[in-house]
């Protein structure tokens, strides 16, 4: 049998269900769990049990990618932007033709219930809509009914302060269609990250065909002009950022104040854009983080700029202290806090 003998010698179990959920909950044995709820419209309810949290093998976003998901942070017991994320995914439901198991407000009162039982007041939730399991085929026709999956993920984050470094990605991007529709086809992200930390940088940039600045690869970016413009680009062929439009939105004050001459989303060139006097990322999980070298080269001073800083705090302090509409509530019982 030779080199190949200890091939034959493998003996793989086969466990009970019982054998098997053991095993399942011994990862998770002394460890606080990142994960302390989940949602799942296949057993239909909530588990606290991280071991539980499963999705089937055969369902079409495991094994075809025929999914979308979208997110919301959670802040002082408060879902930042729970709305305007909630209507984006319904939008990207529709474009992967996936029809929704419950209307939009069965949604958001399970995100808003689930968020509540986990007894978590920091971190964010994220959800899924599937075309469910069924089989392992292309077409969806074999499976009986699309499948919601939702989680809490534990984070203690923290506003940005430091600037990292950018690349400009070689992997191509999405085409529109696929740009525009926040779905589980990751692979072009995942390898824009990968190689912009080969190459020693934290993330990447995609440029267009046409050679305009699109978005990194999982945020928006934005830009501050030598003329102290905020610029960022179109929306019409990248994912439309919830927190990049809330920041244009909360940005106006600063027009008022004096401190930028205007804010707009537009085409931006990338000779415009390595031009600028400031820098960033745009995102959900960060809400701002500051760019202070893109490909080897300082983006103006090469030092974390003033604006950068205010228009964070702008956006942390809407996350914190915002209107109604922006931060929902949840329905913690007494003394649940943590």
């Amino acid at each position: 049998m030779g080199e190949n003998s200890s091939a034959f010698d493998v003996r793989v179990p086969v466990y009970s269900s019982e054998e098997l959920l053991e095993k399942s909950q011994e990862k998770w044995k002394g460890r606080k769990p990142p994960y302390p709820a989940m949602y799942s419209s296949i057993f239909g309810g909530i588990t606290l049990d991280p071991s539980l949290m499963t999705i089937p093998i055969d369902d079409h976003m495991v094994h075809r990618g025929h999914g979308v998901f979208d997110t919301a942070m959670l802040l002082d017991g408060h879902l930042y932007e729970l709305d305007a994320h909630l209507d984006r995914f319904l939008r990207s439901s529709a474009n992967a033709k996936i029809l929704p198991p419950f209307p939009r407000e069965t949604l958001r009162t399970i995100l808003i219930q689930m968020t509540a039982a986990s007894k978590c007041k920091k971190g964010s939730i994220r959800y899924w809509l599937s075309a469910g399991p069924g089989n392992f085929l292309l077409s969806p026709a074999g499976c009986p009914e699309a499948a919601f999956y939702a989680v809490v993920i534990d984070d203690d984050y923290s506003q940005h302060k430091e600037g990292v470094k950018v690349i400009t990605s070689t992997i191509p991007m999405k085409p529109p269609q696929f740009a525009t529709v926040k779905n589980v086809n990751y692979l072009p992200n995942v390898l824009s990250v990968m190689e912009a930390e080969e190459h020693g940088a934290f993330s990447s940039v995609w440029v267009d065909k046409e050679g305009y600045i699109a978005e990194g690869p999982n945020v928006n970016v934005a830009f501050i002009s030598k003329a102290k413009e905020l610029l960022l680009p179109s929306f019409d062929k990248i994912l439309s950022g919830c927190t990049a439009k809330r920041l244009l939105s909360l940005a106006s004050q600063l027009v008022e104040k004096g401190l930028l001459q205007s804010v707009r989303a537009t085409n931006i060139t990338l000779e415009q854009a390595k031009d600028s006097a400031e820098m960033m990322y745009v995102g959900s999980g960060l809400p701002l983080l500051p760019i202070i070298e893109w490909d080897g080269q300082p983006i103006g001073d090469g030092r974390v700029g003033e604006l950068t800083l205010t228009l964070s705090d702008l956006l942390w302090e809407d996350m914190k202290a915002g209107p109604g509409s922006q931060r929902v509530h949840v329905p913690y019982e007494e003394g649940d806090a943590i």
